[in-house]
């Protein structure tokens, strides 16, 4: 068999989703998903995302074999929020053959059209809420918890796709070693100013982590809906990624800021986590993989700030330096070598000047495609 087809069985899903782990054999680089998580995430019924939108997989074989994979994607909530017809692509992998990376490109583009679609944007996996972007700079070491790898020939399949660039996404390399005491030092000054116009900052509540992430998604959704292709969590998706997270979640990592009670702020860090999945073969937990997780985390040495968001009145007012002093603190306690910040749009001048103001450097930069139907 050789072509393009279309999944819908179990046994499809299974293979769509282990296409990668044969693709980058040998690469040390290359980190797994879950098998469990990405089953999930692409199951209706299983994933809160499907509660609102479609998605389609598709498979290319040739000559039986599985030679590339890619995810047609209709967003209605992006849709409604942003008064678009827009269609997206993701999970994307392929050989590096430019005729079977154009027939899955138009195997999605056609399915996107039929939902009326106008444009295709991407790679999104399945939104921007998700990993998302195309790694075009800094292959050279292994992505953080929930960051895209790929192949670096893939930026030249999308070029003869005829995709052209959207926008970049920054990610910022920031080494303790390299930060400095100036954070630190002004972090009690700034609380003090920020005490005297009754704001204040805590770690979240772990044990009440429900209600924590009901309260964090009012401010996730207002602080970040001016962003470009952004589009609001559901709650059920926010507890979806809180119950997620929960496991590896340290409740000094993530931070809440308050307004005489109001929630006006947040910062979230998470260790990074594919340090240990980069070992677990083929995605599986088990029988041996959980084990590897549970003892794995321990040596963790990195983290990764996932979001960090002011609501806009409260802005330069001192909060997102606060949030980072206080989360370099937090990895100067777990003996931490440092962390990676994003991702960041390149045009997001106020985030970008503030991680440079503590040494961040740019180190991986992603990309998102877009072309009319």
């Amino acid at each position: 068999m050789t072509g393009i087809v279309t999944v819908h069985a179990s046994k499809q899903l299974k293979a769509f989703i282990d296409f990668p782990h044969d693709l980058y054999n040998g690469d040390a680089n290359y980190v797994p998903e879950l098998f469990i998580a990405q089953r999930d995430l692409l199951t209706p019924g299983k994933h809160p995302f499907h509660e609102h939108s479609k998605v389609q997989l598709f498979l290319y074989y040739k000559d039986n074999v599985i030679c590339g994979r890619i995810a047609a994607i209709l967003n209605n909530n992006h849709n409604h929020f942003n008064n678009t017809t827009d269609g997206f692509f993701g999970f994307f992998e392929c050989v590096n053959d430019p005729q079977i990376a154009l027939a899955l490109f138009d195997s999605a583009e056609q399915w996107l059209q039929a939902q009326g679609a106008t444009t295709i944007i991407g790679p999104v996996n399945p939104s921007t809420n998700e990993p998302c972007g195309l790694l075009i700079d800094g292959f050279d070491k292994p992505p953080l918890a929930m960051m895209t790898y790929n192949k670096p020939y893939y930026t030249a399949l999308m070029e003869l796709a005829t995709l052209q660039k959207k926008v970049d996404l920054l990610a910022y390399d920031i080494p303790i070693a390299e930060v400095g005491d100036r954070p630190v030092l002004l972090e009690e000054r700034l609380l003090t100013r920020l005490r005297q116009k009754q704001i204040t900052i805590r770690a979240v509540n772990k044990k009440d982590l429900a209600n924590e992430a009901r309260k964090v998604l009012e401010i996730y959704n207002a602080a970040w809906d001016k962003n470009l292709g952004f589009v609001p969590m559901t709650a059920s998706e926010f507890n979806y990624l809180a119950k997620d997270l929960k496991m590896v979640l340290d409740e000094q990592l993530c931070l809440i800021a308050e307004h005489n009670g109001r929630q006006v702020g947040f910062a979230l860090a998470i260790p990074d986590i594919n340090q240990v999945l980069i070992k677990v073969r083929r995605g599986r937990l088990l029988p041996t993989g959980i084990f590897k997780l549970l003892l794995g985390m321990k040596k963790v040495n990195r983290i990764r700030v996932l979001a960090l968001g002011v609501m806009k009145d409260y802005r330069k007012l001192g909060i997102e330096a606060c949030f980072y002093a206080a989360l370099i603190r937090r990895a100067n306690e777990r003996k931490m070598s440092g962390g990676e910040a994003s991702w960041i749009l390149e045009h997001n001048e106020l985030m970008n000047k503030g991680i440079e103001r503590i040494n961040g450097k740019v180190y991986k930069r992603y990309r998102i495609y877009e072309k009319p139907l």
